[in-house]
């Protein structure tokens, strides 16, 4: 098993700047999540771990040992890709079987290994089929096996659920978190969807534009969001987010008026709340009230969404609640869930 830690590392192509002195401590068998949009540098830093790409700064370390200039071959790691990567002519046990062949691993082993690797994938019936006679899920799957296959001390594993349907993508999902807790075995996991990293994660690395923008369990990135780019990027629905002013000890916005609120605040702030915790009324004696702009029922809850400017703001009622399009409604925010960042500058407001 592994520690890995990244001192400083940079990534640059010209004036191109992907990643930007990052730091980072991934524990033995953690299971961390790189989080964040395309471009943001989470496949880069990856990529860098394994050896396909070069830092231009900074050092990799894999255990004790500093991996700069190692071929991925010597860093005992192995990928999972969004791709499968299998080898069409090959069957499921062969496929499995190739990296053993590759290292030049003990054949005598190969066929216990193989068969202990497609049995934790639940594959052990379709070792004789060609990957052409697979679905989406079972290929997965046989890429999943052939990276077990090797034992290696860490895992990568690069959006591998971007290319299975959404009834697919959760079941895989259970599958993957609970190898990883039977293998105990350091796993780095690069998605863009913020359901999987809080699904799956020990820790959640979000980056955007090449940088960390926060490292934290789930529960503590989803609770207490760094700034109004992690706020805007984790839930679902996201939590709502809303510019205004400080005026006479009140937040001001359109159709907007929050009393009781904290002493200290900028004069320009933006106001973050979380759709589950927003009690919506006809009664229009709320904290905002404006006109229903959309009704999506659930079958759990139904999601209200109003329009402030061009901000869209979202509540989760009870399933049996109804309004109309049009109709107006208020939003009560309770103080203790009220989330505030600085409007220059995004970063959370703490008291």
């Amino acid at each position: 098993m592994a520690k890995i830690q990244l001192k400083n590392i940079c990534k640059r192509w010209g004036s191109t700047v992907g990643v930007r002195d990052f730091n980072l401590d991934i524990e033995d068998k953690e299971f961390i999540v790189f989080l964040g949009p395309s471009g943001c540098g989470k496949t880069t830093t990856m990529r860098m771990i394994a050896g396909l790409e070069d830092p231009t700064e900074g050092e990799i370390f894999i255990g004790d040992r500093c991996v700069n200039g190692l071929d991925p071959k010597d860093r005992d790691i192995a990928m999972v890709f969004q791709s499968y990567g299998l080898y069409p002519n090959l069957t499921v046990y062969e496929n499995i079987r190739f990296p053993l062949k590759i290292r030049k691993v003990d054949s005598a082993t190969h066929d216990k290994r193989v068969h202990k690797a497609s049995d934790m994938v639940e594959l052990g019936n379709l070792l004789e089929r060609y990957p052409r006679e697979l679905s989406g899920g079972q290929r997965q799957r046989v890429a999943l096996a052939r990276a077990i296959v090797r034992e290696p001390n860490v895992f990568l594993m690069d959006e591998p659920l971007s290319n299975l349907d959404a009834k697919l993508r959760v079941s895989t999902r259970a599958q993957i978190k609970h190898l990883q807790h039977t293998l105990q075995t350091t796993t780095i996991y690069v998605t863009h969807d913020q359901i999987e990293a809080m699904t799956l994660a020990d820790r959640v690395v979000v980056m955007s534009m090449g940088e960390l923008q926060q490292l934290g369990t789930p529960t503590e990135i989803y609770d207490k969001p760094a700034n109004t780019f992690v706020a805007s990027f984790i839930g679902s629905p996201a939590m709502n987010l809303l510019d205004g002013e400080i005026s006479d000890g009140k937040f001001i916005a359109d159709h907007t008026l929050v009393k009781d609120i904290p002493s200290g605040l900028p004069n320009a702030v933006t106001i973050g709340f979380r759709a589950e915790d927003i009690q919506v009324t006809t009664e229009l004696e709320g904290d905002i009230t404006a006109p229903v702009y959309s009704v999506e029922l659930l079958g759990d809850s139904t999601l209200i969404s109003i329009k402030i400017g061009d901000a869209l703001l979202i509540a989760k009622a009870d399933k049996a609640f109804r309004v109309n399009i049009g109709q107006t409604v208020s939003f009560i925010i309770p103080p203790e869930s009220r989330h505030w960042f600085n409007k220059e500058d995004g970063a959370r407001i703490d008291f």
